[in-house]
């Protein structure tokens, strides 16, 4: 077991390029995501992911990350943590992720007050990012996620346009629709881009962590980021029955997730204690990261 410090020194600032999405800010003030037009930061970081993120690095990301051997702590503790991030690229506000996450928790509850697992998504659903303060990348830890292994769709931001450097599209085993897969054969089983959505998906899944989230939850966590899948429609040919009966779980999901975002701070104070006790009764105790 690691002996790394869980606590940072200082702040992290950690740029998260999927506030650029033209889905993102008011539902009637959609914005254009032109590679053109777009901060540089914001294709530059686009760029690094699109061009590193094969199929060989997830699954050493999968192997390094999945030995949960970063630090012990609780749901809460990890969500401290994220007081430390600061989402400079948001074009609307400037506030921690960690209000963020109770931004989207109360969203959820004002329109879904008798369900207590959906709040706690609301508010665990970016606790992956804690990735970052043991050292991950910023283009492996936020931003839109898609399935690596197979070709790039279109819908995919910048129109795929950024994958041209991968080594993944020179392989004739990944370069194809399908690519490694068959059709149908289900998200399970299909390899993700590395991002705090897998991340903290592996965590809660992990045997040695308890987690009593069901798994529309999980679900919800795991596919929140792949707006490839939820907001345009692709890659269903890689999907079972059961992801697409998933899938209206993730889009109600991703109404607070998106639109929650108000210079409008929730009393914190008063929400701690209520949702302290929510997460202790679905994710209980410490885990392992």
């Amino acid at each position: 077991m690691s002996n790394a410090q869980v606590v940072p020194p200082g702040s992290v600032s950690l740029e998260d390029p999927s506030e650029y999405r033209p889905e993102y800010k008011d539902k009637d003030d959609y914005r254009t995501f032109d590679i053109h037009t777009s901060p540089e930061r914001v294709i530059n970081t686009y760029r690094a992911m699109h061009t590193t993120q094969t199929l060989d690095y997830v699954k050493k990301k999968n192997e390094y990350w999945c030995k949960f051997n970063h630090g012990e702590m609780s749901i809460m503790e990890a969500l401290n943590m994220l007081n430390n991030f600061m989402d400079e690229s948001d074009p609307d506000v400037d506030v921690p992720n960690s209000v963020h996450a109770f931004q989207t928790a109360e969203g959820i509850r004002q329109k879904h007050p008798n369900n207590e697992w959906f709040q706690v998504t609301g508010l665990v659903h970016d606790v992956g990012k804690v990735m970052a303060l043991w050292g991950e990348p910023q283009f492996s830890t936020v931003g839109d996620t898609f399935p690596v292994g197979c070709r790039p769709d279109k819908s995919i931001v910048f129109d795929a346009e950024l994958f041209k450097d991968n080594p993944d599209l020179q392989n004739e085993k990944t370069n194809t629709k399908l690519g490694i897969y068959e059709e149908n054969c289900g998200l399970t089983n299909v390899y993700m881009s590395w991002g705090h959505d897998e991340y903290l998906y592996r965590v809660l899944k992990a045997p040695e962590n308890t987690c009593h989230l069901p798994e529309e939850a999980l679900y919800c966590i795991r596919f929140h980021s792949f707006y490839p899948w939820h907001t345009s429609g692709a890659y269903k040919y890689l999907c079972d029955n059961k992801d697409l009966e998933m899938m209206k779980w993730v889009n109600e999901f991703n109404k607070f997730d998106l639109y929650s975002k108000t210079p409008d701070i929730p009393p914190l104070e008063e929400l701690v204690p209520y949702y302290t006790k929510l997460v202790e009764k679905y994710v209980p105790g410490k885990l392992k990261w």
